[in-house]
C-alpha cells in the first residue's frame, strides 16, 4: 500500500483537483436539492427511463425497446412475443439499466410524492459520471500540458453551467455518460497507441488500458448508438500515433471493440434476436448538409454552447487564433482536442434537433482541453502575466457568475 499512496498520486494537485470536483458535486447537489420537487416534461421522461429499465431488470421486456420477454419453455429459456410500434430509439437498454439500477435498492412507487426521496437514487449514476468526466478532464489537460493545463481545463469544467445541469439531471436529458464514454475512448485511444514503442509484450501489457477502452466504447455507443463514429475515431489516432505498430494497434482496437459489443449485447440479456431488433431500429445522426450553408444552424450551436459553459464561448475565440496564427500551439496535443471537439460541432450544426443537442454537449470536454493547452502555451512566453490576468478575471468571473445564478434558482 505505501508504493500506491505516494506523492506522484496524492499531491497537491491531486487536493486542488479534489476540492474543484468537490465544488462542482456540491453545486449539483445545492441545485437537486432547490428543484428536486419540480414536475414537468423532464419528470415524466424520468420515469419512463426508470421503468423501463426496472422491467428489464425484473426480466419483462428489453429496454427502450417493443420486445418483451415472456419466459417458457424449459431450463430457464426465454421467447420473444414482438407486437409492432413505432420505437425507434437513440439508445441501446444500457441507457436505461444505468438510469434504473440504483432504483433496485427502492420499494416505493415513482409517484411525485415520494420524487424527494427516490429522486436523489436517479441522480446517483450521473453525479458520478460527472466527478468521473471532470477528474478525466483534468487528468487528460494535466498529462498534457502539465499541473497548470489541468486546472485551467478543470476550472472550467466545474463552474460550467451545462455540466452541472447535466450531473443533476434538471431539465436535460442524462447525456453525460455518453460524453465521459466518448471522452475516454479518444484520450484511452490515444494514451494506448503511445505505450505501444514500449519494449514489453504489448497486447497482454495493456489490458487494462484495453478493459478501460472497451468501457468507454460500450458507455458512448451504448448512451447514444450515433457515437459509434468514436470506433473509427479511435482507430485512426492509433493507427497515427503508432504507424509502425499498426498490427499491435489494429488488434488492440480489435480486442477492445470485441469486449465492448459483448457489454452492448449483455445489456440486451445476450438475446440474439432482441439485439438485431434494435440494431434495425436504432436511429442514428439525421444529417441534413443543407444546414451547414445556413447561418441560423451555426448561431444556434454557438447559443447551445453560450448555455453549457459562458466562459468557453469567450476563450475559444482567443485560443482559436492564437492556434492558427501561433505555429507554436499547432502540435498534437492542441490539435487533437481541437479535431474532435470541431467535428462533433460540425456534426451538431448538420443535426439541428435531438442529435445536435447531445452532440454540442459532448464536444464541449475536447474544447475545455484544447482551450487549457494554449493558455498554457501563453503562459509560457514573455506575456505570462497578461496572460494570467486574462486566465484569472475568466475562470473568477465565471465561477462568480455560477455561484450566483445558483443561489437564486427557487426552491421548487
Amino acid at each position: 500500500m505505501g508504493g500506491f499512496f505516494t506523492r506522484e498520486r496524492f499531491g497537491e494537485p491531486q487536493v486542488i483537483a479534489g476540492l474543484l470536483l468537490l465544488a462542482f458535486l456540491g453545486q449539483g447537489v445545492w441545485l437537486t436539492t432547490r428543484t428536486l420537487g419540480s414536475s414537468g416534461r423532464s419528470d415524466t421522461d424520468e420515469v419512463v427511463r426508470i421503468e423501463e429499465g426496472l422491467r428489464q431488470w425484473h426480466g419483462q421486456k428489453i429496454a427502450g425497446s417493443a420486445y418483451l420477454l415472456n419466459p417458457k419453455g424449459s431450463q430457464g429459456f426465454t421467447f420473444y412475443t414482438p407486437f409492432i410500434v413505432d420505437d425507434h430509439d437513440y439508445h441501446s437498454p444500457l441507457y436505461y439499466l444505468i438510469a434504473s439500477a440504483p432504483l433496485l435498492a427502492w420499494h416505493g412507487d415513482l409517484s411525485p410524492d415520494s420524487r424527494h426521496y427516490w429522486g436523489w437514487l436517479a441522480r446517483a449514476p450521473y453525479f458520478l459520471f460527472g466527478v468521473l468526466l471532470g477528474a478525466s478532464v483534468w487528468y487528460v489537460a494535466r498529462r498534457l500540458y502539465g499541473n497548470a493545463g489541468g486546472y485551467i481545463a478543470l476550472a472550467l469544467y466545474c463552474f460550467a453551467p451545462g455540466m452541472i445541469r447535466a450531473a443533476s439531471l434538471w431539465h436535460t436529458q442524462p447525456e453525460i455518460g455518453a460524453a465521459w464514454g466518448s471522452f475516454g475512448t479518444i484520450f484511452t485511444a490515444i494514451a494506448v497507441a503511445h505505450t505501444l514503442y514500449a519494449p514489453r509484450e504489448v497486447v497482454l501489457w495493456n489490458w487494462r488500458r484495453i478493459i478501460l477502452l472497451a468501457l468507454s466504447l460500450a458507455l458512448a455507443a451504448g448512451s447514444q448508438f450515433f457515437l459509434v463514429l468514436a470506433v473509427p475515431l479511435a482507430l485512426g489516432f492509433m493507427l497515427y500515433l503508432a504507424p509502425t505498430r499498426k498490427r499491435a494497434a489494429l488488434v488492440i482496437w480489435a480486442t477492445a471493440c470485441a469486449v465492448g459489443f459483448l457489454v452492448i449485447f449483455a445489456s440486451y440479456s445476450f438475446h440474439a434476436g432482441a439485439f438485431w431488433y434494435g440494431l434495425r431500429h436504432a436511429r442514428f445522426l439525421g444529417v441534413s448538409w443543407k444546414a451547414l450553408g445556413m447561418a441560423g444552424a451555426y448561431r444556434q450551436v454557438a447559443a447551445r454552447l453560450g448555455q453549457i459553459s459562458p466562459a468557453l464561448v469567450l476563450a475559444i475565440p482567443v485560443a482559436l487564433i492564437t492556434y492558427f496564427l501561433w505555429p507554436r500551439t499547432r502540435y498534437f496535443g492542441n490539435s487533437a482536442p481541437l479535431l474532435v471537439g470541431g467535428l462533433f460541432l460540425l456534426l451538431a450544426v448538420a443535426s439541428p434537433h435531438y442529435p445536435g443537442l447531445v452532440l454540442s454537449f459532448i464536444a464541449v470536454p475536447f474544447l475545455f482541453v484544447f482551450v487549457a493547452g494554449v493558455f498554457t502555451d501563453l503562459l509560457e512566453t514573455k506575456h505570462r502575466s497578461l496572460a494570467m490576468a486574462v486566465l484569472w478575471g475568466l475562470l473568477g468571473a465565471s465561477a462568480l457568475w455560477n455561484v450566483i445564478r445558483l443561489a437564486s434558482v427557487p426552491r421548487i
